[in-house]
């Protein structure tokens, strides 16, 4: 939020500077930003001076051009050479000195520099209107018609008007400083305080109001939930033209566009004290009625920008008899807006509730100066006084004849009263303040004391600090004004030593980020929040368990994430966009569900599920480009290897567990299945090309999805085993086996290690062939296999009856032949 330092000092008549100014609103809860200057006229004409033409003569090598001299008020005058063709002796001009930088109105800013024309020296430039960056026009050289002095300075003879402006970073609970008079009120309480001073602050008078007509519109709240207040009156007879300079000024300081003089009354008024008004052609208000009332749904409307927007059953418009005429609080209507022919004004000054202004804004993609303030709840208490201040200032610029007032405000909205527990404000702020001293602060802030019973104080909240509801928000607000730096930091901390046991799956995460990071993984920590698009457009999302937010940010964050599915193709392919290609990544996160089991009526916290779950996604190479080792792909079997690896770490073997494919995962190709019992541990494949497609992303795409639940079930049930170092040599066999197609390696290693499950360490398939010179639909498999026997040192005997033994279970179970 821009805030104007000329501006600000209208309330509050404080000496200080602006770079003090921008410390004290920091230090008091407005962080400022960031400070920038500005000139009503772009580098304040500075370096550039009134001057007078003492000579001009043709140019003796260029029949466009005059050399001319002129008086700057310098002890010589300037030789400058002159393009303009009505540039002649005697005339009063304005003259850019050399080093000064002109900011035209159309083109980049440059700087007078001395230079040759033609081989005649010239000192400056006699300036052209839009050289100077006051106008539009040049058909020649700006001409002084009056007497003024050689050498004035021409940011003096303009009057150009030179500002600070602040660029405050508002939080969302401060809906009392979303204005110029907000921010002079804090900034007046700080200094006050500080100085031990009782400067009042400047509010603007309105006590000239004086209806002259009676008021001919009809006002109806059809809403009262979401209408708090509607005030508005009208003013017969105004003329609609360009604003006076001083207003275009204030305007084009804080970056807002200055439209008319009618319209831009209304925001003055919307930035000196924070409401948003609207003023409407009273002539388009059909029946003589304004009606505020909720759209229907699939209604069309075209706002002020032109677009014909769909309406929600949500949104809140301002109607007449006919038909709507805006979007309350948010956007004006193209048809019932102030134009150049309006003569008579009906101002609309309301008070709307924030959580409907925030859904409309957002479901239609706004953002505007009025729905900014809705949305953090304006002061319902201020509407007929902002009303006032716009129809006096609006007569004041367009004339007119102002209306009584109507003014609808169907439940009261009262002050907040609070008691205040001092010895508790102590002890949250951690320092014993008198009492005296908190009564002081508090009253700055316009917050009355209106009892005291020993360290208890009663107090009455202004309406306009919708966030100030309970005892800790008047502490918040006095430590604002008292100064967080003046609470002394104290030499010695007492704290208590945490005896809690760490979570087991927090230490589950941990062991397995570590492995991933030291292997090359990168975290990632993505919003829970997503788009409810995926739900229809991607059938393997239950559209029946998305849980979806009542008053969602946008159509992009508006439901909570099923799967971490998405955001890992979403970061896939923000990598790639930005050349990143090679990508190995892994996330933590919770998924959200509806659970089945529970009604509406149940606990809100067992309606809904909320597992954690693990994604590991690999795309590209394996690793970087190295001389030392080979460049390889990164596959499925490099992304199933890395994960037996990282979960091992926390004793879980899932070659233990039985497999099984799946096709009906959806984001998967063939997954590969591990079960704990009847619930999925992991799911692991190649993500469909058609699905790549849907992101646009081009090139393979590997993930896997861990159900941390089941993982940390199965972890508890695991205990570490320490084992002796083996005393006896291991040995190792081969086994070349012809095999139907059908058999999977899981099911020879079961056999493996079924047949002889004390004697046999491992097994590795080390070996794939399938090709002409097998029979049909048969496949070669190479296994090996390491034999130990703890107890002794395995003879050539044993060791044959092993492998006999194996060879026999082979044949038995899977009709294996040797080869």
């Amino acid at each position: 939020m821009k805030i104007s330092y000329n501006w600000l000092k209208e309330y509050a008549t404080l000496a200080i500077d602006a770079n003090k100014t921008a410390q004290m609103l920091t230090d008091c809860g407005l962080e400022v930003e960031l400070t920038e200057n500005f000139e009503t006229i772009g580098g304040g004409l500075q370096n550039v001076v009134i001057g007078k033409v003492l000579s001009c003569e043709k140019h003796p090598d260029a029949d466009r051009l005059s050399v001319t001299t002129v008086d700057v008020g310098a002890e010589r005058p300037l030789n400058i050479v002159c393009g303009a063709p009505n540039v002649a002796t005697g005339q009063t001009v304005v003259v850019a000195m050399l080093n000064a930088v002109l900011y035209p109105t159309d083109s980049e800013p440059f700087k007078i520099k001395k230079s040759k024309i033609r081989g005649i020296e010239s000192e400056g430039m006699i300036c052209a209107q839009d050289e100077l960056g006051l106008g539009t026009s040049h058909d020649g050289i700006m001409l002084i018609n009056e007497d003024v002095k050689a050498g004035t300075p021409a940011a003096q003879y303009f009057d150009i008007q030179t500002d600070t402006i602040f660029e405050i970073g508002i939080t969302p609970n401060r809906n009392d400083a979303l204005s110029h008079i907000g921010v002079a009120r804090d900034w007046l309480a700080v200094a006050n305080y500080a100085k031990n001073t009782n400067f009042k602050l400047q509010y603007p008078d309105v006590e000239n109001f004086k209806p002259e007509i009676q008021s001919d519109i009809q006002i109806c709240i059809e809403d009262e939930i979401n209408c708090v207040r509607y005030t508005g009156l009208i003013i017969k007879g105004v003329k609609v033209e360009e604003s006076p300079k001083w207003l275009k000024n204030k305007l084009n300081s804080i970056g807002v566009r200055p439209v008319n003089n009618v319209v831009d009354a209304t925001q003055f008024v919307l930035f000196e004290m924070g409401q948003p008004l609207h003023a409407f052609d009273a002539k388009k208000i059909a029946g003589k009625k304004v009606i505020i009332k909720k759209a229907q749904q699939g209604e069309q409307f075209v706002t002020l920008d032109g677009i014909k927007r769909t309406l929600s059953a949500d949104d809140l418009m301002i109607c007449n008899a006919n038909e709507a005429m805006c979007v309350a609080g948010v956007f004006g209507g193209q048809d019932s807006g102030v134009t150049e022919e309006t003569v008579d004004i009906f101002l609309e000054s309301a008070a709307f509730h924030p959580v409907s202004i925030r859904k409309t804004a957002k479901y239609h993609g706004l953002k505007t100066d009025a729905s900014f303030r809705y949305e953090r709840g304006s002061d319902p208490n201020i509407t007929v006084y902002a009303a006032k201040r716009a129809a006096l200032l609006i007569q004041q610029l367009a004339g007119g004849q102002i209306s009584e007032i109507t003014d609808i405000y169907p439940n009261v909205v009262s002050p907040k009263e609070i008691e205040v527990n001092l010895d508790r404000l102590n002890s949250l702020i951690g320092k014993n303040i008198d009492k005296q001293e908190v009564i002081k602060i508090l009253e700055l802030l316009e917050i009355k004391i209106i009892a005291q019973i020993g360290q208890i104080l009663k107090v009455e909240i202004p309406t306009n600090k919708a966030d100030v509801l309970r005892e800790a928000d008047v502490v918040e607000e006095f430590l604002r004004i008292y100064g967080y730096n003046n609470v002394e930091i104290p030499h010695r901390f007492n704290y208590a030593i945490s005896t809690l046991k760490e979570d087991d799956l927090i230490h589950i995460q941990e062991v397995i980020s570590t492995y991933l990071s030291d292997n090359g993984f990168f975290e990632t920590m993505n919003n829970s929040l997503t788009k409810a698009e995926y739900a229809v457009i991607f059938d393997f999302v239950d559209a029946s368990q998305s849980v979806t937010l009542l008053n969602p940010l946008s159509k992009e964050l508006q439901n909570l994430r099923q799967n971490l599915f998405f955001n890992s193709m979403e970061n896939i392919l923000h990598n790639i966009h930005h050349g990143n290609t090679d990508l190995k990544l892994y996330e933590f996160g919770k998924i959200y569900q509806k659970n089945s089991q529970f009604g509406k009526n149940e606990d809100i916290l067992k309606r809904f599920d909320e597992p954690t779950k693990l994604s590991i996604c690999v795309t590209g190479k394996q690793k970087a480009t190295s001389w030392l080792t080979k460049q390889e792909d990164a596959d499925f079997y490099y992304l199933k290897n890395v994960i037996i690896n990282a979960l091992k770490r926390v004793n879980v073997d899932i070659e233990q567990l039985p497999t099984e494919i799946s096709t009906s995962l959806g984001f998967l190709d063939n997954a590969l299945i591990y079960k704990h019992k009847d619930t999925v541990l992991l799911a692991i494949g190649e993500v469909p090309q058609k699905l790549l497609k849907t992101f646009g992303i081009k090139q393979p795409v590997f993930y896997a999805d861990i159900d941390c639940r089941t993982l940390e079930l199965l972890a508890k049930n695991k205990k570490t085993v320490f084992e002796e170092l083996h005393k006896f040599p291991e040995v190792e066999r081969d086994l070349a086996l012809l095999i139907d197609k059908t058999v999977t390696y899981q099911q020879l290693k079961d056999i493996a290690f079924r047949c002889e499950k004390h004697k046999i360490l491992s097994v590795n398939l080390f070996d794939v062939y399938q090709g002409d010179k097998l029979p049909e639909n048969k496949k070669s498999y190479a296994l090996r296999f390491v034999l130990y026997d703890k107890h002794k040192t395995l003879t050539n005997n044993d060791i044959q009856n092993i492998m006999d033994r194996l060879i026999n279970a082979y044949q038995k179970e899977v009709h294996a032949e040797l080869r």
